[in-house]
């Protein structure tokens, strides 16, 4: 019988890690994508769209399937998934691994302006600039909306969750983008601040060399704590877990 393996998905490092399993003929690896992406990047291998219905209904789930371990390579701000992950694997007795890329290191000529949350963040920006670079996903948004004095560009992947900003432009777009691309954008609308949360990686990284050569503040959210829970910070070290636990 095959070792049954759980990704909770959605990022570049789980799909890296369902495509080492996918190719290996002892494993049955599952990975899970939230559903919140229109036309995502399918991995290899089976993979489960949408909701557990909760922690309790996803440890049932995780005894059906005679899932043996689950990797958690969420998001690294997908706080709620990642919770419920951890209370459904202790309650079904199944090991669970986190795997998280790490944050984003601030560089020499960097101006960052660290915050705990979006409203935090949305609440210093009337005194760093007034057109402003919205680059931290489509939820939340509306911790911006009262700023009525300032100008948002605000670029997600899929429409935005309302409300928004009276004065704001929305751009659709994916990544991975290149510093080129991103200081012509930020120039081409004037941008004197942007706005992100740490989420780490590569693909979305050359907005932060951008900024820092047009020498513009960058306000960045904190990640979430994250739970006790065995951690690593490569796909690497997660096939490395996974055959420690085999």
């Amino acid at each position: 019988m095959k070792a049954g393996v759980l990704v909770l998905g959605g990022t570049g490092e789980a799909r890296a890690l369902a495509a080492a399993l996918a190719g290996r003929p002892e494993v049955r690896v599952i990975s899970s994508l939230a559903g919140r992406v229109t036309d995502p990047r399918l991995p290899e291998g089976e993979v489960r769209v949408g909701g557990f219905g909760g922690p309790e209904r996803l440890a049932d789930w995780l005894r059906e399937q005679g899932i043996q371990a689950v990797v958690d390579a969420t998001h690294p701000f997908a706080e709620r998934i990642t919770a419920s992950a951890v209370r459904a694997t202790a309650a079904a007795g199944v090991p669970l691994l986190i795997l998280r890329r790490p944050g984003w290191r601030q560089e020499a000529g960097d101006d960052w302006h660290w915050t705990s949350s979006l409203p935090e963040a949305a609440a210093s920006l009337p005194g760093l600039g007034r057109r402003v670079f919205l680059t931290s996903g489509r939820q939340g948004l509306s911790a911006f909306a009262g700023l009525d004095d300032l100008w948002f560009l605000i670029r997600t992947v899929d429409p935005p969750d309302p409300p928004l900003p009276r004065r704001s432009h929305l751009l659709r777009d994916r990544g991975p983008y290149t510093l080129d691309g991103e200081r012509a954008l930020m120039r081409h609308h004037r941008v004197d601040v942007l706005v992100t949360k740490d989420s780490g990686g590569t693909m979305t990284m050359a907005k932060l060399a951008a900024a820092r050569e047009l020498g513009l503040p960058v306000v960045v959210v904190r990640r979430p704590p994250l739970p006790e829970a065995p951690t690593v910070r490569t796909t690497e070290e997660a096939l490395t877990w996974l055959q420690h636990l085999a």
